[in-house]
């Protein structure tokens, strides 16, 4: 085990003396950001998101007027929109931004931390940059001051070591825009769920709304 676990931080060691302070950064900010993307995953699982089939079925048994089944199949959903919807069963037509603003409570729960993710996936290329910036100043700068005794090998090496640091930005940033990505994906589809649901309620045996439906206002994204 320690064996193992000295082959990883080796080349992790190697590859920090050589890029600088700048890929320590990149690192520390990398090792962040998987912490965040964990508590994610976590909130996610324990809020129920994308797991909803009790509660749509606790919304078709109203739209049907039937009552009682609806809210017995309510109590059984482990969807963090449940309350929501037993607000809703209770709740008058003209109860909507009240209950919209229920939902949008718990959308801005779920989606904080979502702007960190954000700022990582388009800053760390940056970051990167200014590393490669930097190395490259440094390798001119050995450049002149080697004269006429130019050694290629001394400002290739310069050069590569450079640019690590932009290499290091984007192995940081182009995973963590992906899971964004996703995270947002996953959002805007409980928005569209909410609203549905929310509507039906209120609106039984109307229209529900589509799946590629927008979402009404007071459902807006909200990041933290």
């Amino acid at each position: 085990m320690d064996k193992t676990i000295a082959s990883i931080i080796e080349p992790l060691r190697q590859i920090t003396e050589i890029g600088g302070p700048v890929v320590m950064i990149l690192l520390g900010v990398s090792v962040l950001t998987l912490a965040v993307v964990l508590y994610k995953l976590w909130q996610f699982s324990v809020a129920g998101v994308g797991r909803h089939k009790a509660l749509s079925q606790a919304v078709a048994a109203w739209d049907r007027k039937d009552e009682a089944v609806a809210r017995k199949t309510l109590r059984s959903s482990k969807s963090y929109l449940a309350p929501v919807i037993a607000l809703a069963f209770d709740a008058k037509p003209e109860a909507t931004e009240r209950l919209q603003a229920e939902a949008e409570m718990r959308f801005a729960a779920l989606e904080r931390g979502l702007r960190f993710l954000d700022s990582v996936a388009q800053l760390a290329p940056l970051l990167g940059l200014f590393g490669t910036v930097l190395g490259m100043i440094e390798a001119f700068q050995a450049l002149q001051d080697a004269g006429a005794q130019v050694d290629p090998s001394v400002l290739a090496g310069g050069i590569w070591v450079a640019l690590l640091t932009t290499a290091v930005g984007l192995v940081v940033a182009m995973p963590t825009s992906l899971v964004h990505s996703w995270f947002e994906g996953r959002m805007q589809a409980e928005r569209v769920i909410a609203d549905q649901a929310l509507l039906t309620v209120l609106s039984p045996a109307g229209r529900a709304l589509e799946p590629d439906a927008r979402p009404v206002a007071g459902l807006r994204p909200a990041h933290g």
